[in-house]
């Protein structure tokens, strides 16, 4: 075990830039064009023991990219959905289709058909990359959306050939993970690379306004919304990121760890696009879930760095095999998606060595707009300062700004934060301001230092291990089963998740704990479900009829 304790000043560091030039590249793909000529035989990513250089990468990008256009007829801004776990598809097949100028759909793979088709249907894609695994939720749900064009991998179709077989094999024969689907005419990614090989590609004209991403997030009412990220949004964030980040590390000599998955907005532009912004190495973990083969992918790869949640670290601090890793190499560790407890992060730094630096976001803001300000996070209510490029403040119900330690809603303005949400004009109203302020939601203050701080969050949102869960769609979910009259989802503490959904009911007739939660499973994600279930004969309303989850929180 390592006890390098590291320290950096307790001030925002000198060498961090107020400002970053968001205009130097008009696209993402020019982003990458520098790094990928510097890094070329530089391992970008590794997974299950095999690696992908920056070479690899381009050319297996540029394939796709070549497919999409000349065999799909995918032209610039049509909508495409990757459904997959980390795997080395993964930033093969995103990057091939921003180079092809569409738009990205990222689709959590665990989701339920119910789910599945809403965002399909919402984001009108045509075209979607999934992993064999997730064939049987896709197919009935497919006639249903817009989608003309199905690619299907494999979990270890970009592995070595022999490994390739192997993996295959067990994963759909001996651990039986692919149930049984029926997809007529779906085309195999490995065959669309080798054809796309073969093929010309012409780059679209791709502007810094085009939409890079359909990334779907929610809000107070029912199902996810798309927030429109563009080339802009993304490039913006990776380079605020790294300016406020980039002078702690090691460049392209960072070995990085991404167990968070990539469908996930922090995953994907911080620990996906920063990494490979930088020439570094970048290990995915396909199932974090599974700790004894994460622990053994860890101790064949000395990484540097390793980003994560609260959930994660809580989970490895207790693993033995864990503990007992030498992390002589580590530097320190990102943390995003949920606020990290202190007792887990101090644990975690005790067996590391590795200090925690949070970031705070929103989906809206790809994500990032705050982050630590040094090696050791002040933790909650702290976020930190604002990146680079960034503007945050304080305001009240009327949307004036306070003064320094005065509660009100934090507002964010930078170039980070979404064009608005997907065919929601209303709603994009409601959380955009004329002059580019973006509602957060989120209750806050800051102090003498310029350090801000979470207090309250406006929304009813729940976070569930980084995830968000809205509770009307839980509660829309509940109210079909036909004993259940009214319900209420209101998140509770939770040591390791940050929160857990506890569900509230009245009903009509018997009905079990049981029962609820198997109804529940049918049509939400695992992290969805309610792990608390009371039983009320009446839930607490305003005088016209709406139910205060607020006052069920506070009890």
């Amino acid at each position: 075990m390592s006890t390098n304790n590291k320290s950096w000043l307790n001030t925002y560091p000198d060498d961090v830039p107020e400002f970053v030039d968001i205009d130097q590249y008009a696209n993402i793909n020019e982003m990458f064009v520098k790094p990928f000529e510097l890094y070329a035989d530089n391992t970008a990513f590794v997974n299950m023991g095999h690696s992908l250089t920056y070479r690899d990468l381009n050319e297996k990008s540029d394939a796709f990219a070549a497919y999409l256009q000349n065999e799909l007829k995918a032209k610039k801004g049509d909508r495409i959905a990757l459904m997959m776990p980390n795997l080395l598809q993964y930033p093969i097949t995103i990057l091939g289709a921003l180079k092809a100028g569409l738009v990205v759909v990222n689709v959590n793979p665990l989701y339920t058909p119910r789910e599945l088709e809403h965002q399909l249907r919402d984001s009108g894609a045509t075209i979607i990359v999934a992993v064999t695994n997730f064939g049987n939720s896709l197919q009935q749900v497919i006639a249903k959306t817009s989608i003309k064009h199905v690619i299907l991998t494999s979990i270890g179709d970009e592995l070595a050939p022999h490994k390739r077989t192997l993996v295959n094999f067990v994963v759909k024969y001996v651990k039986k993970m692919v149930p049984k689907y029926h997809l007529p005419g779906a085309i195999s990614l490995r065959r669309a690379l080798t054809d796309g090989k073969r093929m010309d590609f012409n780059p679209p004209i791709i502007e810094s306004g085009d939409l890079a991403y359909l990334q779907y997030t929610g809000g107070t009412t029912g199902l996810a919304k798309g927030a429109m990220l563009t080339h802009r949004n993304i490039i913006a964030n990776v380079l605020q990121v790294y300016g406020h980040f980039g002078p702690r590390t090691s460049k392209d000599k960072e070995r990085a760890v991404t167990p968070l998955p990539l469908y996930h907005i922090f995953a994907n532009s911080v620990s996906m696009m920063l990494m490979m912004y930088m020439g570094g190495s970048n290990l995915l973990i396909t199932n974090p879930r599974d700790l004894n083969s994460f622990v053994n992918d860890l101790s064949k790869y000395p990484f540097t760095m390793i980003f994560g949640l609260n959930t994660l670290f809580a989970a490895l601090n207790k693993n033995a095999k864990f503990r007992e890793l030498d992390f002589s190499s580590a530097e320190f560790t990102i943390a995003g998606g949920m606020a990290t407890q202190k007792h887990i992060a101090d644990e975690w730094q005790k067996i590391t060595g590795m200090p925690i630096i949070e970031g705070y976001g929103l989906t809206e803001c790809s994500p990032v707009v705050a982050g630590g300000v040094h090696t050791q996070q002040c933790f909650v209510p702290a976020v930190g300062v604002p990146l680079p490029s960034t503007e945050l403040r304080i305001v009240d119900e009327s949307g004036e700004p306070l003064g320094v330690n005065q509660v009100g809603e934090i507002q964010i303005r930078g170039d980070q934060v979404m064009k608005g949400y997907w065919k929601q004009e209303a709603e994009t109203n409601a959380v955009l301001t004329k002059d580019g302020w973006l509602y957060s939601g989120d209750i806050g203050r800051m102090d003498e230092d310029g350090i801000f701080y979470i207090e309250d969050r406006k929304k009813d949102m729940i976070l569930v291990s980084g995830f968000n869960v809205f509770p009307t769609e839980i509660e829309e979910v509940a109210t079909l089963h036909p004993k259940i009259v009214e319900a209420a989802a209101v998140g509770v503490p939770d040591d390791v998740a940050g929160e857990r959904v506890k569900l509230i009911v009245v009903t009509s007739g018997p009905v079990t704990v049981d029962d609820i939660k198997k109804h529940c499973r049918q049509h939400l994600t695992g992290y969805k479900i309610p792990k608390v279930i009371e039983f009320r004969d009446e839930l607490p309303k305003t005088n016209v009829g709406k139910i205060l989850r607020r006052v069920l929180r506070d009890e």
